[in-house]
């Protein structure tokens, strides 16, 4: 590629390497996040039989953190093939994708703000299809369980919801010794037991449901997830601003250098 520079008129050396600075952090985090996600799937088996993925019903969180490094890395590579080669068009593609991804982001806040209900079902049945799949997929039910036990919350609306999963349902046809019970993490912890009883949970709806508290928790997941969204607004709306301000800061620096390209060759015209 040929390069631009003239005594009156260059490309910012100080913008050019601050964006490429800026975009290698994100394209290491993009390689990162795809080798986490490939190493996940090939211990589960997923590369060698791809129709694993589509027979899960509920969601694999190896899915998302494969999606955010596909992201990542594409983006990352634009904008440091971009910026040490003065590419213009890699530079307006990684401009735009960040553009586009920063109004998404404001859009889907303001539309949660403004249908909450609407929302609070989607979340109460996303959170059910999944409980379906608790027992399919390591991962997910990992999730599941690290979500119950930092929120002391079971199900999505209460411990019944665990009816939905045939390992856990109270009907009379469940062969499974989880028959009519609940997973561990919705057991309220012992202080005096070192070693997690997985077992915690077994007939524990079999009680009646004045008994449940004493052993579980029995507040649903997406209240506890409700009333921990005020105590923590502060929290949730500082990293909001802080990733706005990194998107807004990586538009600035595209732009800024896709200017002093343009600028070049068009004093190059002359």
């Amino acid at each position: 590629m040929h390069y631009y520079r003239y005594s009156n008129v260059e490309v910012s050396c100080w913008y050019k390497y601050l964006l490429f600075s800026y975009n290698i952090i994100f394209w290491l985090a993009g390689v990162a996040f795809l080798a986490a996600g490939l190493w996940a799937w090939s211990e589960k088996g997923v590369l060698s039989d791809l129709t694993k993925v589509t027979g899960l019903h509920g969601l694999d969180p190896v899915v998302l953190v494969l999606l955010v490094g596909i992201v990542m890395f594409t983006l990352g590579f634009a904008g440091c093939v971009g910026a040490l080669r003065e590419n213009i068009c890699l530079l307006k593609f990684f401009c735009g994708a960040i553009v586009f991804i920063f109004l998404l982001e404001l859009a889907a806040s303001v539309l949660a703000f403004l249908f909450q209900d609407w929302v609070r079902d989607r979340v109460k049945e996303f959170f059910e299809n999944n409980i379906k799949s608790y027992r399919d997929d390591i991962d997910l039910q990992n999730l599941i369980d690290s979500l119950q036990k930092i929120n002391h919350c079971c199900g999505a609306q209460g411990p019944d919801d665990w009816d939905f999963n045939i390992y856990f349902n109270c009907s009379s046809e469940s062969k499974s010794r989880e028959k009519c019970g609940v997973p561990f993490s919705c057991c309220i912890p012992d202080p005096a037991q070192k070693v997690v009883n997985t077992q915690c949970g077994y007939d524990v709806r079999k009680k009646i449901k004045s008994q449940w508290e004493d052993q579980i928790f029995v507040k649903g997941c997406i209240l506890a997830l409700e009333a921990w969204l005020p105590r923590n607004i502060y929290i949730v709306a500082g990293v909001f601003i802080a990733i706005s301000l990194l998107q807004i800061f990586g538009i600035f620096l595209a732009r800024t250098l896709i200017s002093d390209i343009e600028a070049v060759k068009a004093g190059n015209a002359f």
